[in-house]
């Protein structure tokens, strides 16, 4: 089996009013994604995933579609898709970054050969660790106090049993909406703050000074990316321990965080870190150091998002159930590219048993959306 073509089609898609994101990013009411269409010479179809936002990861659909097909899709045209190394290596060779796009290309490659195994993705992982059915946190948006205080109390009705706030906007702001959650969501109910890098040392260490009653279990991503010794300070000063996010896309970013000792744990998922096979190396090295990994989201669609579940449920670092992440991209956006949807009931998200990914993309559909 070789790879025979290579196609990226840029996508638009909004979000559901209710779940429209605010952050220290800003405002979040459109996602833009690349799908990736693989073709094997003998006529499999695997799909991939680039969940694009400039702000975040600084690529763009734009970007992406011309890199996929331009640079990536010319060197692995009759590579055989079982050798994830080699085509990642090919990949890294021509381009550095565009970690996105990067792993919308492999986890094509992990699609079609699971289908041409007649196995989900997990299974030629290794195997499930832990059960299919995953309990995932809830991200509030950056909400005015009583919005963040209704929802609150709605999420928690709702079953789920981690909240996690978005601060890193106006300081006082952030000290009001995270103190109107806790009262919201009482006692019993773990609470974590991100700030997306937003802060800076002097508003986070203000911000920390008025939460201290607060409860606040994780504290993700404080200070800007690659702030390891503000970070570090942060740390010991306050007695939190810290979630690590945007400052950890690479190895020597992960090894970096560590040695540094600037997080409690770190969030990996395929997409931010160019790949299944790549993700699952980096928690494993995170696990030699006794730091627990979880998963993060951005607000990833249909394809993306199963991907992530075939890397939670097979890699044993992930360990969502001591320090909670979510995979819940789908259920934020209007509707669906694929034909059976991954289940998503309150808190709780199913990876399915199907071959490869799991996940049918209806092409037709893609097309009525595409942006270019």
């Amino acid at each position: 089996m070789k790879i025979a073509s290579i196609e990226a089609i840029p996508v638009q898609i909004p979000l559901r009013p209710e779940r429209r994101m605010i952050s220290a990013l800003g405002k979040h009411d459109l996602s833009e994604f690349v799908l990736v269409r693989l073709t094997t010479d003998d006529g499999l179809v695997g799909a991939g995933e680039a969940t694009v936002t400039a702000r975040w990861s600084g690529e763009t659909v734009w970007g992406a579609q011309a890199i996929i097909e331009r640079m990536f899709g010319p060197i692995l045209i009759g590579c055989d898709p079982h050798d994830i190394d080699t085509i990642s290596a090919r990949m890294d060779a021509v381009a550095v970054g565009n970690w996105f796009a990067k792993a919308a290309i492999e986890m094509a490659c992990w699609d079609v050969v699971g289908k041409a195994a007649e196995k989900p993705v997990y299974e030629l992982l290794g195997g499930a660790v832990r059960p299919l059915t995953i309990r995932n946190r809830f991200s509030l948006g950056a909400y005015e106090p009583k919005i963040a205080h209704e929802r609150a109390q709605q999420l928690v009705a709702a079953g789920f049993q981690t909240i996690k706030v978005k601060v890193g906007t106006d300081p006082s702001k952030d000290v009001d909406r995270v103190i109107a959650v806790r009262e919201a969501i009482g006692a019993d109910t773990e609470l974590t703050i991100d700030a997306n890098g937003g802060w800076s040392f002097n508003d986070a260490a203000a911000c920390l000074s008025q939460l201290t009653d607060c409860d606040v279990a994780l504290v993700e991503q404080p200070l800007v990316r690659g702030d390891y010794a503000e970070t570090k300070k942060l740390r010991e000063q306050f007695g939190i321990r810290i979630l690590a996010d945007e400052s950890c896309f690479d190895e020597v970013h992960i090894r970096e965080l560590i040695e540094r000792k600037c997080c409690d744990a770190i969030t990996l998922y395929p997409g931010k870190q160019g790949g299944i096979a790549k993700a699952r190396a980096m928690a494993a090295h995170a696990g030699r150091h006794d730091i627990p990994c979880t998963i993060g989201s951005n607000l990833e669609w249909d394809v993306g998002a199963a991907a992530m579940m075939h890397y939670v449920v097979s890699t044993p670092n992930v360990q969502i159930e001591t320090v909670p992440g979510d995979c819940l991209g789908p259920s934020y956006h209007e509707f669906s590219i694929v034909r059976e949807p991954l289940l998503i009931e309150g808190p709780f998200t199913t990876l399915p048993t199907s071959a490869g990914l799991g996940v049918d993309v209806d092409w037709n559909l893609v097309s009525e959306h595409a942006t270019g």
